[in-house]
């Protein structure tokens, strides 16, 4: 499954993919600007979700206290 998103993303140009001829095979990915230029955008949507978490705990409790 790992290997399935990482090709993908490689695919997709977000990150590269790096293989060693060494034994044991070695291979490392890093991330590319392409991939590196979505970080406001997941730590937006990261924010949101903490924002939308915290907002229906407080409901929860809420109701619970009123219950």
């Amino acid at each position: 499954m790992l290997i399935k998103q990482l090709r993908e993303l490689e695919e997709d140009g977000l990150v590269e993919r790096t293989v060693f001829a060494v034994v044991p095979p070695r291979v490392d990915y890093a991330i590319t600007a392409e991939g590196r230029a979505l970080e406001p955008i997941l730590l937006a949507l990261r924010d949101w979700g903490h924002d939308w978490l915290s907002r229906r705990e407080l409901t929860a409790r809420a109701d619970h206290l009123t219950a």
